[in-house]
């Protein structure tokens, strides 16, 4: 026998095959042909393996949403991946925040209070977005990496022989449905040799199943890990992130003047601002010093000068009525005090005006 008729006869014998389990497969649907079930716990076994594919899958894509918002980002680093090619660096978006911040900053100048602040806040977005990036690689190290070889491997596996083990049981049925319509001894007998064949590979396939199946108790296990490993790289992030923002609430916390005021304000007295707290009771407690309140050098410097003094205006001030006097960041007036004034207000003089400003607004001059 020649190659050419070995493969002709086994292209034969396989079309043979595809359409016996064709047909034994629309019969059982019609309800007319009996069905081979699995035993329970095999059952079992493959529900739980189907629901752990699907619940990896989902929690798989939504991390990897989690970790790049940026859906072109991911298209295209999923490209780089299957390329086996590196992904071009790019800046994430607190260093591009960051980078503006400290860009304007330097054009505002540093020596300004808003200025100063931006380069401070802008360092301390980079931060943040450098802690972003280390995030994202050991997430995707520790805990995205083995789902993936799950899905794409061990999964990919189960699936290949769940189907070969439907197939061996197509066969052994549609043996069975030839057994019953047989009815001359010869035709019996071969199909009875068929039917014990057929039944060795459907158990030796199903027992081949099944110890792969059993093998998910262990990938539990794995991702228990993995996901402990992702717990703690969140964990290491969002401290560290607390304590930048901590540090930057400090450094500006520092600044001789209350910068959070409104430059819309117009109540007639500036009132302290306090720096929000959404940490925690225990970041309260470690915070709760940082009340940012207008410094009483200021105007004791005015009173001992008992004279007027040249003042640089940190902030737009909008007059709320006619006794006070409206103010353009950056420009240079003349204050003094005012007896029976209070305490958080000067009186300011710009040519031929004059008017009560606020001494949180202003840097006093030597």
């Amino acid at each position: 026998m020649n190659i050419m008729d070995f493969n002709v006869k086994k292209l034969a014998a396989d079309a043979g095959t595809f359409l016996s389990r064709a047909v034994q497969f629309t019969e059982e649907k019609l309800g007319q042909a009996e069905k081979t079930e699995l035993d329970a716990h095999l059952e079992n076994l493959l529900s739980k393996a189907e629901c752990t594919k699907i619940w990896t899958e989902k929690i798989m894509k939504q991390t990897e949403v989690l970790l790049q918002p940026n859906p072109n980002a991911r298209i295209e680093e999923f490209v780089y991946e299957k390329l086996d090619r590196k992904a071009p660096s790019r800046l994430n978006n607190p260093e591009l925040l960051g980078q503006y911040m400290i860009d304007a900053g330097t054009e505002f100048g540093p020596g300004t209070a808003y200025g100063n602040a931006l380069i401070k806040c802008g360092e301390t977005q980079k931060r943040i977005g450098t802690a972003d990036r280390e995030l994202i690689q050991t997430s995707a190290l520790n805990f995205l990496t083995p789902l993936r070889n799950f899905i794409e491997g061990d999964y990919k596996t189960i699936a290949k022989e769940r189907k070969l083990l439907q197939n061996k049981r197509l066969d052994l049925d549609a043996a069975k449905t030839r057994l019953k319509k047989a009815k001359a001894a010869e035709a019996r007998n071969s199909s009875e040799q068929e039917l014990r064949i057929t039944q060795s590979e459907f158990d030796r396939q199903a027992e081949i199943t099944r110890l792969l199946l059993e093998g998910i108790s262990s990938t539990h296990a794995h991702h228990l890990r993995c996901l402990n490993d992702f717990v703690e790289a969140q964990m290491t992030y969002y401290a560290q992130c607390y304590q930048y923002m901590l540090d930057l609430q400090k450094q500006l916390g520092s600044f001789p003047s209350n910068y959070l005021c409104n430059n819309n304000q117009t109540s007639a007295t500036p009132t302290p601002s306090v720096l929000p707290n959404v940490i925690g009771s225990s970041a309260m407690a470690s915070t709760s010093g940082l009340v940012i309140t207008p410094p009483p050098a200021n105007l004791n410097d005015v009173k001992e000068y008992n004279g007027s003094r040249k003042a640089r205006v940190l902030y737009d001030y909008d007059a709320a009525n006619s006794t006070e006097l409206s103010l353009l960041a950056d420009e240079v007036i003349t204050v003094f005090s005012v007896v029976g004034m209070d305490s958080d207000w000067l009186m300011g003089e710009r040519g031929n005006q004059k008017g009560k400003v606020p001494i949180t607004y202003l840097e006093l001059l030597n």
